[in-house]
């Protein structure tokens, strides 16, 4: 079957940094990060979901987090520069990025919104992170994303 190649994709190549390519079957009824790293069987911990947030002083941008993790909104207010945090409500995430659920790409949104990657991105070789459909995801090294993405480490998630 061939791979669609989205805007993520296209991002990455025209800065010559490698990544691969998958594409999972969509399961309407779940479309968690969590069942994706089953669906690629790989670990979640390497699974990054992208999340879309407002911030009172910010506005608009986007922070990529382990599939299984909680985001934890104070951590996240703080590393981003805001006294306060809050999720975009989802009728309000594709008219912004041009992404529907489950398939949000911290690259190639409508708009270039800043971007925070969990620092729990530092301990894998590679991350997946949506390439911009649902199903299809990027594989490639967290600083490599971080560079794509003009992004910064951040801790951001609730610890257990």
């Amino acid at each position: 079957m061939g791979l669609k190649k989205t805007n993520a994709a296209r991002i990455l190549e025209t800065m010559g940094i490698a990544y691969e390519i998958f594409e999972v079957q969509v399961d309407e009824s779940d479309l968690s990060a969590v069942h994706v790293a089953e669906l690629l069987h790989t670990d979640p911990d390497t699974v990054f979901k992208t999340l879309v947030v407002r911030g009172d002083r910010s506005g608009i941008f986007m922070v990529c987090i382990p599939a299984a993790a909680e985001l934890d909104l104070k951590k996240l207010a703080a590393a981003s520069g805001n006294k306060h945090a809050e999720m975009v409500p989802l009728k309000e995430v594709f008219p912004l990025t041009g992404y529907v659920r489950g398939g949000c790409s911290p690259l190639g949104a409508k708009k270039k919104y800043p971007v925070l990657l969990d620092e729990h991105a530092i301990l894998e070789e590679h991350i997946y992170v949506s390439a911009g459909h649902r199903g299809v995801q990027l594989r490639l090294k967290p600083d490599d994303l971080l560079k794509a993405a003009e992004a910064s480490y951040a801790a951001v998630i609730r610890e257990s």
